[in-house]
């Protein structure tokens, strides 16, 4: 049988039978290894280098420099952070003679052919070392154009977040670019040292990051706003008191026009007009918020402003680190109309935006950007060492399920208060992540929910969320709600009989039905059907059912094939472990909501049975089932058997099993099978094979779909098993409660 470590490292060899303490060390582990670290707020020009719709870097430097001569060259020059070793594909389209290197290397030189066919898209494969990656393209400017667009390939998944090079830009997020020159600066030299000066090599590095004496000299609101009579802006900064008790502090500013002053919410200075001003106020120990509102007088516009504490300055904080802001201490949120009405109570927040304006800093063009910078998405659906909180994806929606489902049986509120900040770093800046899209042209954030296309980017996180409503009745979840449930009533691509399909326009899986689909929307209909009361998101769950078996089911086999291929007008026939694992484990949760007199219950009823009987005649020996369930030489998943663990759990529990005997020892076969050979005794979760594609042949499963360890479709999965283990052998004893020493064997 397959083996991923001596059985004497197991979580079985340390504990046991004492599944309640493995639920302990599979979350702690998890969290652990994953801790709540939320976005990165970076500085951004928005005069910068911007993604397209597709997540394309657009370096169109021919728009940029339309005055450009033939035959004049620029650069362009990002740094990629890797916290592991990463492989990406990446994108490239010419638009003229182009040369990339990547870590100073020459990994591509343009053809003639790729620099004059239309939309011409090269893809190279990339290994991002750990640490610190150099992106350097240089552009010719001929009669093709001038640039390039350049990016990951499946951008919103596999995330391709560029920095800023040189020390007067450290920290801060995006591309800097060259002005046009006549000749290669760098024929023959190295390329220029991304932590060096800019001004070594007497380019002109764009965008423009210094604001120019002249405007240095205006005051801060004139010098990023211009005069704008009659409209106002807010600043906010943060002092803190480091002394014992109230202690008195004093305010002094000066002010170009009208403006007020706030500490805490509470209103400290009142200025009618242009002039000085001076408040004091009692401060105790710790943070406090300082917002000041700017109105624009007829000729200028700003204000300074000055901390004292007992005759010693009291220097003015950011709110926020935002890297790449050189230490700046003050936020910019603005202008507004005079008709706006803002509740300062309500400013002081980095999740909103403000009729359509966010926080910026005193610099050119420069805004504040959140950023997801936690674990990234390889070619092979592995992520790196860092952390995965505060992303939205769909494996992860298994995972705060799990962890959900944990929390609650083991009575472990701060398992539940983890998943829970998860799911709200999401959703609490969904607005911000839609602005974010609508004005950088891609977002930094929440990209999947944003570029929501397919039932991977919103069902499995989006049942997540409204099973953490039931801890946390959070009104921000149900615009989300409404918008995934939309998408999957009304938008969502459909065979003519009504069943969801993938339409995947000239991508590999152009025009298919995958197994793992059910996961992706009827767990997310159900709930959205038990929160709204929409029986029309319920009866489409029960129908979705009905519809992909006809087209996936193998009777004869009583199994499921992992996909349809409509391009060739028939199923695969392979019974991918864990795309039958998400069929059933989706069946268990649409007959939980199911109503008894539902007209499609009975049948799906029989359906699982079925497919329950089918999986329990491919049981291995060790417990555990095969990557490919009826082949036997294939290795032994653990994610699959998990899920027909749980699935087989919850079909003795709530009666739907004929033989309950006979699943309860699957049942508990599988499990014991997950403890001695999945899971060791750390919490590290083996056996689960990355996200795969598709293919008519076993080999791809066997031989390329290989396993990863603490991937994220196993762990989330092993937890819900394990509760629902626990609560079968609770039920078998009819005790109607869990022991807090775990159940016996």
């Amino acid at each position: 049988m397959t083996t991923y470590f001596h059985e004497q490292e197991s979580i079985r060899a340390r504990l046991g039978g004492d599944d309640v303490r493995t639920l302990k060390v599979l979350a702690d582990r998890y969290i652990g290894a994953n801790p709540p670290v939320p976005f990165a707020f970076r500085a951004f020009n928005r005069d910068g280098i911007l993604q397209n719709e597709e997540g394309l870097f657009d370096l169109d430097l021919g728009r940029r420099f339309p005055e450009a001569k033939q035959g004049q060259i620029s650069y362009a020059y990002s740094l990629v952070w890797s916290d592991s070793d990463r492989n990406l594909d990446v994108l490239l389209r010419c638009l003229g003679p182009v040369q990339f290197y990547f870590n100073g290397e020459l990994a591509y030189r343009s053809n003639v052919m790729d620099e004059l066919k239309p939309d011409a898209t090269v893809k190279l494969n990339l290994d991002f070392a750990k640490g610190w990656n150099r992106l350097w393209i240089k552009a010719k400017h001929t009669a093709a154009g001038f640039g390039c667009l350049f990016g990951s390939d499946e951008a919103k998944v596999r995330i391709l977040n560029v920095r800023s090079p040189f020390a007067e830009r450290l920290g801060q997020a995006g591309w800097v670019y060259s002005a046009p020159v006549d000749a290669d600066v760098f024929e023959g030299i190295a390329l220029p040292n991304p932590f060096s000066s800019e001004r070594e090599h007497g380019l002109a590095w764009l965008p423009e990051g210094r604001w120019r004496e002249e405007e240095l000299a205006l005051l801060n609101c004139e010098r990023m706003f211009g005069v704008q009579p009659g409209r106002t802006a807010y600043a906010w900064s943060v002092l803190h008191s480091d002394r014992p008790g109230a202690a008195p502090y004093v305010l002094k500013g000066t002010s170009a026009g009208p403006a007020t002053v706030w500490v805490d919410g509470r209103l400290v200075a009142d200025v009618p007009a242009a002039g000085s001003f001076q408040a004091e106020v009692e401060l105790v120990y710790g943070r406090h918020d300082v917002l000041v509102c700017s109105s624009c007088g007829p000729q200028s516009w700003g204000f300074t402003l000055e901390g004292w504490a007992g005759g010693e300055p009291a220097p003015f904080r950011a709110p926020a680190d935002v890297h790449g802001s050189s230490g700046e201490a003050w936020f910019y949120l603005g202008p507004f109309d005079a008709s706006h009405d803002l509740d300062v109570n309500e400013l002081l927040t980095m999740k909103r935006v403000f009729h359509n304006q966010y926080w910026r800093l005193d610099r050119p063009r420069t805004w504040i950007r959140p950023y997801y910078e936690n674990a990234m998405l390889s070619n092979k659906w592995t992520v790196g060492n860092a952390t995965n909180f505060g992303r939205w994806d769909y494996p992860l929606g298994v995972t705060i399920y799990g962890l959900l489902q944990t929390g609650r049986l083991l009575g472990r509120p701060d398992i539940i208060a983890y998943a829970l900040e998860h799911v709200q770093s999401c959703t609490d800046m969904y607005e911000y992540s839609l602005w974010d899209r609508a004005q950088y042209g891609f977002p930094a954030i929440n990209q999947q929910l944003v570029m929501m296309k397919m039932l991977d980017n919103c069902g499995s996180f989006g049942s997540a969320m409204l099973e953490s409503h039931k801890d946390d009745a959070n009104a921000g979840y149900m615009p989300i709600a409404q918008r995934i449930g939309n998408f999957m009533l009304r938008e969502l691509e459909r065979k003519e009989d009504g069943a969801f399909y993938r339409v995947c326009q000239d991508e590999y899986s152009a025009n298919t039905m995958w197994a793992d689909d059910l996961y992706m929307s009827t767990p997310f209909l159900c709930r959205y059907a038990g929160m709204t009361g929409n029986s029309e998101a319920l009866d489409e769950a029960a129908r979705q059912f009905l519809l992909f078996r006809s087209y996936l089911y193998m009777p004869e086999q009583r199994m499921m094939s992992h996909v349809f291929d409509f391009k060739y007008g028939m199923p695969t026939r392979i019974p991918w472990g864990r795309g039958n694992g998400w069929t059933l484990f989706s069946l268990t949760e649409v007959l939980e909501a199911l109503p008894e007199d539902h007209v499609h219950r009975a049948e799906l009823v029989a359906f699982f049975q079925e497919l329950c009987a089918g999986y329990a005649e491919v049981q291995a020996d060790s417990g555990l089932w095969h990557q490919v369930l009826n082949d036997p030489d294939a290795y032994q998943e653990a994610s699959c058997t998990a899920m027909f663990a749980y699935a087989y759990a919850r079909g003795v529990r709530f009666g739907w099993l004929r033989e309950p005997e006979r699943f309860v020892r699957a049942a508990l076969r599988a499990w014991d099978g997950l403890t001695r050979y999945a899971i060791d005794g750390q919490g590290n979760v083996h056996g689960v094979c990355s996200g795969s594609r598709y293919a008519f042949t076993t080999d791809y499963y066997k031989k390329d779909l290989l396993t990863v360890t603490n991937d994220n479709h196993g762990v989330g999965i092993m937890m819900l098993a394990g509760t629902e283990l626990v609560k079968l052998k609770d039920w078998l004893g009819g005790r109607g409660t869990i022991g807090s020493a775990g159940l016996a064997d």
